[in-house]
C-alpha cells in the first residue's frame, strides 16, 4: 500500500513537471512562462520530495527532503518575482493579449537597475 502512495506521488510530481515544461514551450511571453515554471515546477518537485520522504521512512532522509522542500517553497516565488521585476524594468514587453499593465506609471521612464558604487563619494563635499 505504501508503494502505491509513493508511485502516485512521483507520478503526480512528474505530471506537474511536465506541465511546467509544456508551459515554457507554449506560453506566449516571459511573464507567463515564469508563472508556469514557478508554480507547476515547485509543486512537481515538492511532490517528488514528499515521495522520497515517504519511501525511505527514515527521520534523517525525511528531514533532508522536507528541508529541501521548504527551501524550494520559500525561494521559488521570490526568484520569480525578482526575475519578473528585472525583466519589466529592462523593457521586456508582455504579449499582445495582456490588457492591463498594473505597473505602468509607477516607475519613471529612465528607471534602470544600477549598482551603487560605495567607494565613490556621495556628495562633492565628502572628497
Amino acid at each position: 500500500m505504501l508503494e502505491l502512495l509513493v508511485y502516485a506521488l512521483v507520478a503526480l510530481g512528474i505530471f506537474f513537471l511536465l506541465v511546467a515544461a509544456i508551459g515554457v514551450v507554449r506560453m506566449p511571453d516571459l511573464y507567463n512562462r515564469m508563472h508556469a515554471t514557478s508554480k507547476a515546477g515547485t509543486l512537481g518537485v515538492g511532490l517528488i520530495l514528499v515521495a522520497v520522504a515517504v519511501f525511505y521512512q527514515e527521520l534523517s532522509v525525511a528531514a533532508r527532503a522536507l528541508s529541501a522542500l521548504a527551501f524550494i517553497i520559500l525561494t521559488a516565488p521570490v526568484a520569480a518575482h525578482a526575475l519578473g521585476r528585472a525583466s519589466y524594468l529592462s523593457g521586456v514587453k508582455p504579449c499582445e493579449d495582456t490588457y492591463i499593465d498594473e505597473l505602468a506609471g509607477h516607475y519613471q521612464k529612465n528607471h534602470k537597475l544600477e549598482s551603487v558604487d560605495k567607494t565613490a563619494p556621495s556628495s562633492p563635499t565628502e572628497s
